[in-house]
């Protein structure tokens, strides 16, 4: 049975933080440095930064579940105008990737939002796998942004956009 989402609320935000750092630490090693990956945890995922994500910037976190209700992964969307919207985060564990789950729960996040025309998201440019992942769920690149996210660090990502046809 394919996984579902659910709407996150603030009480998930221990479940989020435990998520991102078991899947940044098996997947980013070899795109991003250890360092950086320390690094933007920190920055992005702490309790702190969560809650303000959730309660201030206007983010939906879900979690997605496999079908015993255990969390196997997070996405974020926030609405940026009407009918655009932008996907902040997108995991899935390691071990439940390649099984048709990342285009099952991108769908169902999409039927969430029926007023959805535009959707866009960031990846980091040496992120392949990912890349490939979002091209088939038929996204493009629109732009390269360069972020600087302190301590020397900088997000060297594609802008990808995906228009509901």
């Amino acid at each position: 049975m394919p996984p579902t989402i659910r709407p996150a609320t603030t009480e998930d935000i221990p479940t989020i933080r435990d998520l991102a750092h078991c899947i940044w630490w098996a997947h980013y090693p070899g795109i991003i440095s250890a360092e950086q990956i320390e690094y933007m945890l920190g920055l992005m995922y702490s309790v702190e930064t969560l809650q303000r994500q959730i309660r201030e910037e206007g983010h939906q976190f879900w979690l997605v579940e496999d079908e015993g209700g255990t969390a196997i992964g997070f996405l974020a969307i926030s609405k940026q105008a009407a009918g655009t919207y932008f996907i902040q985060k997108f995991y899935l564990e390691n071990a439940e990737q390649g099984k048709g789950y990342g285009t099952t729960v991108f769908r169902q996040l999409l039927d969430n939002y029926p007023d959805l025309q535009v959707v866009r998201l960031a990846v980091n440019r040496q992120n392949f796998k990912s890349i490939n992942f979002y091209f088939k769920l038929g996204f493009c690149i629109e732009k390269c942004v360069n972020t600087s996210i302190g301590q020397g660090f900088v997000m060297d990502d594609f802008q990808m956009i995906r228009k509901q046809r």
